[in-house]
């Protein structure tokens, strides 16, 4: 069955870096879009960062600039790369594979960023 895993969640200080991973199987991942969603405390779900299968990509305002969303369709990976980060950032980041009507979920990755 498809499987979303994440990785590379932590604490860091404002003003760091942060890489996520999200590690995809049992599904042909070059085709899917791809996207990383999070969800703080008390607030909706929101969209980061999306990646077509065709390498195109957007981002949410509050992270354009900041966020860099990538894919290594060999790997079966995508990648956040999010770099000058604000306490606001503070979120569980879910990473999302989507095919027409198939929608996958990871299971989440908590990312604090605080002094």
């Amino acid at each position: 069955q498809v499987q979303l895993v994440e990785s590379g969640g932590g604490l860091v200080q404002p003003g760091g870096s942060l890489r996520l991973s999200c590690a995809a199987s049992g599904m042909t991942f070059r085709l899917y879009v791809m996207g990383w969603y999070r969800q703080a405390p008390g607030k909706e779900r929101e969209l980061v960062a999306g990646i077509t299968s065709g390498g195109s990509t957007n981002y949410a305002d509050s992270v354009k600039g900041r966020f860099t969303i990538s894919r290594d369709n060999a790997k079966k990976v995508v990648y956040l790369r999010m770099d000058s980060l604000k306490p606001e950032d503070t979120a569980v980041y879910y990473c999302n594979a989507e095919l027409g009507i198939k929608d996958y979920w990871g299971q989440g990755t908590q990312v604090t960023v605080s002094s």
